[in-house]
């Protein structure tokens, strides 16, 4: 059964098949040690200025057989994390965002509505591509929840960089419905935070999934403070993203790539468009929404990128971090949907945030 929202203060199939069940179950068991070992923060913080953040819920929103947002996913995620490179790394359960937080973000009315609509058992269509399950409420707060836990460390230098690896992801979430697998905005309920609870005037957002995050643009369409960059595959789902949507006060800065652009063009879109515009703006802190879904043998995307580059492009945003707002960054996870690439890109992004 989900659990209740607190009070307080586009898709295809995965493949052609599903892995074998003793396949799951390996895969479920190192991942389910990796979960396990997430302990109170500060049990590692002098060794490493990097915060892993998620939790168990996370694996129980279960939109059904073949959907792309599967339990596998973080299950290979945690497998992978759970290998001795990353034991330096401090570790925190997410906890539940309060209503107070998602409040900054959403309406009082879409979030009843969730209340309502999740499910005891079985599933719940909020539409074609939000799917809630029993587990998908807890796990959707925990998400979001992350998002503020990670602000928390960084913004009070209890850690230098953070990743938070949760499902559902976020960044197509609007302040009044779900969409694209997202049913809380979390980068958004993140920047809110910041702003609100540590007074951060300039919140910068990097987002180098393969679907342009829409809902994160139209949530900061108006607001001058926050500046959003994007790289991402254009025409394609949700089909926002276009050059010429530069916001109210010139904070959306778009670079998008075409089906079959690869590590070059990429680094030139970074180059060219989105880190001098990151730069100038002197953001408080860095926000990324870390889409692995760019990847060569992604199913959902047309892009060829490959672990190396999502290492560089996390090294740059880094170098102007340094620089800019001491290195004050949190990262959080939106696509990828081959389970295997996947987990080897959040390694290299991971590596490359702990080797501050």
């Amino acid at each position: 059964m989900a659990s209740p929202l607190p009070r307080s203060g586009g898709g295809t199939g995965r493949g052609p098949g599903s892995p074998a069940p003793l396949k799951i179950e390996i895969t479920r068991r190192a991942a389910l040690a990796g979960a396990a070992s997430l302990a109170a923060f500060g049990v590692r913080a002098e060794t490493s200025p990097t915060l892993f953040v998620s939790h168990p819920a996370t694996l129980e929103h279960d939109p059904g057989p073949g959907w792309p947002d599967s339990p596998e996913r973080l299950f290979a995620v945690f497998s992978t994390l759970g290998d001795a490179r990353f034991a330096s790394l401090a570790r925190l359960e997410a906890p539940a965002a309060s209503r107070q937080a998602l409040l900054r973000v959403h309406t009082p009315a879409y979030l009843d509505r969730l209340q309502k609509t999740s499910p005891q058992e079985g599933r719940a269509h909020l539409g074609a591509d939000a799917i809630m399950s029993a587990g998908t409420l807890s796990a959707a707060l925990r998400a979001a929840g992350g998002a503020v836990a990670v602000v928390e460390a960084v913004m009070t230098k209890q850690a230098r960089n953070a990743f938070v690896a949760s499902r559902p992801p976020g960044h197509h979430a609007l302040a009044e419905a779900p969409m694209g697998f997202c049913f809380f905005n979390n980068a958004a309920v993140a920047a809110r935070h910041a702003m609100a609870a540590h007074g951060a005037e300039r919140v910068a957002i990097v987002d180098f999934d393969v679907h342009h995050g829409n809902g994160v643009q139209e949530i900061f369409w108006n607001d001058k403070n926050v500046l959003y960059c994007s790289t991402h595959q254009m025409p394609h789902y949700p089909g926002t993203g276009a050059v010429t949507e530069t916001g109210a006060y010139d904070n959306i800065v778009n670079a998008p790539l075409r089906k079959g652009d690869g590590g070059d063009a990429f680094r030139e879109a970074l180059k060219t468009r989105i880190l001098p515009r990151l730069d100038a703006f002197a953001p408080d802190i860095l926000i990324i929404c870390a889409g692995f879904d760019a990847h060569l043998h992604d199913p959902l995307g047309g892009l060829r990128l490959v672990e190396e580059d999502f290492r560089d492009v996390t090294l740059r945003v880094m170098e102007i971090a340094a620089r800019r707002c001491d290195g004050r960054i949190v990262s959080l996870l939106e696509g990828g949907y081959n389970p295997k690439d996947l987990a080897s890109s959040v390694a290299a992004h991971i590596g490359a945030l702990a080797s501050a």
